[in-house]
């Protein structure tokens, strides 16, 4: 029987779409930056493209920036924090790209239930408090000063998401308006699932990439809703507008283009709402098989495709390994945590213990998922178990 994959939110197949682009573009010789016909063939390829992506994400394509994945993105937002009074936070369930540059260590938006209430209140005022103590004795009614702050739109390893980019009610209620701050809102998992919002304000940056909504590796975006262009990072040939220096990835940027464009056709067409019905299925599937098993976030905002399940005592891992042989892709957290064999950071930040985010998996699931492929690793996975729990007896 054909294997089943179900880690989405690690990457996606790559769309008809963006293929075809991809192979028309390697057909292209100019490089973008020349002004003969050749060069200008390319350049037109790079702005159609930027105009896709910008289409999908609700903004200008001049604040498009191309980048080599999401995580330079992130780094290229960071670089900008001097214009935003010269420190940058991070919350505890950001994705590393963003975690790894934070001047604080704070707390998770939400609990563990996966909603900004009660427990998971005390990350938000701990930002607030962040906030003001960064600005503090600079910030005055009509003064630019500001924090940076990072907000995810919905994280990678739960699918929880404040679904308002880049704030929650909660971020409006305490801080905007009160205190000046910018915010980089990272899409990657949002962009091409659901339709992109904007809360009181735009983010000042937004950051996604385009294999994770069915484009190639090795292509990202940032997007600069600021009235400056960002400060370079990556100097040298001054491309990007003098904003990323560096030939483009015309093939890549082409593909990108393509799967932003049809990933817009999807989610206006509603196709994710099939989606979210077979994770429910999923769901249930699972909890039938064990009364143990948490489902993280399950009663908050989530992706329409993501699953992230904790079955206490029975390490991510092994399940991961397990499932493998049994033909089935999963994930035990980020993509970009593979291979590490450590607990959920982003688990514990929303209060689990480290047995408990030791012993999470994650399932997403994508356009092309099929119920009876959902249901076959619902019973491969309840085999699995009950393995598991004759041996731990």
């Amino acid at each position: 029987m054909s294997r089943v994959y179900l880690d989405h939110n690690a990457t996606t197949p790559l769309r008809v779409e963006a293929r075809d682009a991809m192979l028309a573009a390697m057909d292209v010789v100019g490089n973008p930056s020349s002004v003969h016909a050749e060069g200008r063939a390319a350049k037109m390829l790079v702005e159609r493209a930027r105009a896709q992506v910008a289409a999908l994400v609700g903004c200008e394509p001049t604040q498009v920036v191309f980048t080599g994945s999401a995580t330079e993105a992130a780094a290229l937002a960071v670089a900008q924090k001097e214009r935003h009074g010269g420190r940058f936070a991070a919350l505890g369930t950001e994705h590393d790209c963003l975690s790894i540059w934070s001047d604080a260590d704070l707390p998770a938006p939400y609990g563990p239930d996966g909603n900004s209430q009660g427990a998971g209140a005390r990350g938000l005022f701990a930002l607030m408090d962040w906030i003001a103590e960064s600005v503090e004795n600079k910030w005055a009614p009509g003064r630019d000063e500001q924090a940076l702050v990072a907000l995810s739109a919905a994280n990678s390893e739960t699918g929880v998401s404040f679904l308002q980019v880049p704030e929650s009610g909660h971020i409006n209620a305490l801080v905007a308006g009160t205190i000046p701050y910018a915010t980089i809102a990272d899409a990657t998992q949002l962009a091409g699932k659901a339709a992109i919002e904007y809360g009181k304000r735009k983010p000042a940056y937004m950051i996604f990439s385009a294999h994770k909504l069915g484009g190639p590796k090795g292509v990202g975006a940032l997007i600069n809703f600021t009235t400056d262009d960002p400060q370079a990072i990556l100097r040298g040939g001054g491309q990007e507008m003098g904003r990323r220096s560096g030939t483009e990835n015309v093939i890549g940027i082409a593909g990108f283009g393509a799967a932003a464009e049809a990933a817009q056709r999807d989610v206006e067409a509603g196709k994710w709402g099939r989606v979210e019905k077979l994770r429910n299925i999923l769901e249930s599937a699972l909890a039938d098989a064990s009364n143990t098993t948490i489902f993280v976030g399950k009663e908050a905002p989530r992706l329409p495709n993501t699953s992230c399940f904790i079955t206490p005592g029975w390490k991510g891992e092994t399940q991961v390994m397990q499932m493998d042989l049994a033909g089935f892709a999963i994930s035990a957290g980020s993509a970009c945590s593979s291979g590490k064999v450590k607990a959920s950071r982003v688990l514990m930040a929303m209060g689990y213990s480290e047995r408990d985010a030791a012993s999470a998996v994650r399932v997403s699931l994508g356009l092309e998922t099929t119920e009876d492929e959902v249901l076959r690793f619902a019973e491969a996975w309840a085999q699995k178990l009950k393995k598991h729990e004759r041996r731990a007896a």
